[in-house]
């Protein structure tokens, strides 16, 4: 499951990073609060298991 959350994650890296990445609009006319809290959530949880693993 967490590849999945990952896998949800890399789809904001190009558009949310440049300012071209979408044809139309700046990057945050397309995303809002519930796009950001799940991309937190999700980044919580690998980060969580990553140091469980390491520790």
């Amino acid at each position: 499951m967490l590849v999945e959350k990952g896998k949800a994650l890399d789809n904001f890296y190009i558009p949310t990073r440049y300012a071209n990445g979408h044809p139309e609009g700046a990057p945050f006319e397309h995303y809002g609060r519930l796009q950001s809290e799940g991309a937190i959530q999700y980044a919580g949880e690998i980060l969580e298991f990553v140091r469980v693993q390491m520790a």
